[in-house]
C-alpha cells in the first residue's frame, strides 16, 4: 500500500467512526472519547455547583493557557431527558485545544424536574463559573455559553432571557457570548407527551420557547445547524437569527450542507475534526467576541 492509499484508508475508518458515533449514541461517544487525547489539559472532575446530586461540573484547562482566558460553559443535549458531563471529554478537549477552559456541566433532567428547572441548573453552573474563574486562570469577563441540541436551548435561554442569570445575583452582562448547536429555539406546537408534560401545563408553553425573549439586548450570538438535522429542523436557528436581527441584536449563523444532527457536534472531536469547520468556526467566534482590543 503506497502513501496516498495509507491516508484514503485512514480517512475511510474516520469517516466510518463518525457514522458510528451519530448511529450508536453512547457507544459511538465512548468510542470517540478513547481516542481523544488525555494530554494537554488538566481536568479537575465533580465540583459541587448546588445541593442536588446532579448539580455538579468538570473543569478542563489548557496546560499552556495565557492568563485570563476565555471560559466556555458547556451543556449537552439529550432531549432533556439523558445525558452526563463525562460523555463530553471530546468536547473539552476541542475548547482547550484552543486555549479555553472548558467547564462540562450536569444538570437535573426529566422526569426528575421539568421546565425551568434545567434552564435554573444552567444559572448556577454559569454563577459558579463567574465565580470561580480566577481560580483556574480565567477571566470572569470572558464568559461564553455553548450547548447541543437540548443544550443549546439552555444556554439559549440564558442568554435571551435575564431572569435566570438575575436570579442567581447576576445578569446577561455576565455573558460574552452565546454558541448554539442544532438548539430548539422555536418548537411549538408540541405533539410528544414527553414534551407536552416536560414543559407544560399549556399555558406555560410559550414561557420555554426561547424566540419569544427576542428584545435585541442579548449578547452576542454563534448559531450552526446541519441542514442535513432531522432531529431539531434548521428553522429553529434561522427564525431566531431572523428575529434577534430584526431587533438589531448580535447574532451570526451558520449553516453546513450534508451535516446531521448528531455530527454536527462529533465532528468537534479531534479524530473526526478533519471532516468539518465547525471548531474553526466556534473558536474564531470566540476569540473576536473576548479579544481585549
Amino acid at each position: 500500500m503506497n502513501k496516498g492509499q495509507s491516508i484514503l484508508s485512514v480517512m475511510r475508518g474516520l469517516a466510518m467512526l463518525a457514522g458510528l458515533f451519530t448511529l450508536a449514541g453512547c457507544s459511538g461517544q465512548a468510542l470517540v472519547n478513547g481516542l481523544t487525547p488525555s494530554w494537554g489539559y488538566e481536568l479537575t472532575r465533580d465540583i459541587a455547583y448546588g445541593d442536588e446530586q446532579r448539580q455538579k461540573l468538570d473543569v478542563y484547562v489548557p496546560k499552556d493557557k495565557a492568563d485570563q482566558a476565555p471560559v466556555v460553559v458547556y451543556f449537552y443535549g439529550g432531549r432533556w431527558e439523558e445525558g452526563s458531563k463525562e460523555q463530553y471529554k471530546f468536547l473539552a478537549q476541542a475548547m482547550t485545544s484552543r486555549g479555553y477552559i472548558a467547564v462540562v456541566a450536569d444538570y437535573r433532567l426529566y422526569p426528575q424536574v421539568k421546565f425551568p428547572t434545567f434552564v435554573e441548573d444552567g444559572a448556577q453552573a454559569v454563577a459558579w463559573a463567574r465565580t470561580h474563574a480566577s481560580e483556574y486562570g480565567g477571566d470572569p469577563g470572558k464568559l461564553v455559553v455553548m450547548g447541543h441540541s437540548a443544550g443549546a436551548h439552555i444556554a439559549a435561554m440564558l442568554a435571551m432571557n435575564g431572569e435566570y442569570l438575575q436570579a442567581v445575583g447576576g445578569s446577561r452582562a455576565w455573558l460574552a457570548g452565546m454558541v448554539g448547536l442544532a438548539g430548539p429555539y422555536d418548537f411549538l406546537p408540541l405533539k410528544a407527551a414527553d414534551l407536552k408534560d416536560m414543559f407544560g401545563p399549556p399555558e406555560r408553553y410559550p414561557l420555554s420557547q426561547p424566540i419569544n425573549y427576542v428584545d435585541g439586548k442579548n449578547p452576542p450570538l454563534l448559531l450552526l445547524h446541519g441542514l442535513g438535522d432531522e432531529t431539531v429542523f434548521p428553522k429553529n436557528t434561522r427564525n431566531l437569527a431572523k428575529a434577534v436581527a430584526e431587533k438589531n441584536g448580535p447574532v451570526a449563523i451558520k449553516l453546513y450542507p450534508d451535516i446531521g444532527h448528531i455530527k454536527l457536534v462529533a465532528n468537534l472531536a479531534a479524530p473526526l475534526r478533519f471532516m468539518g469547520e465547525q471548531l474553526d468556526d466556534i473558536s474564531g467566534f470566540i476569540d473576536e467576541i473576548t479579544s481585549n482590543d
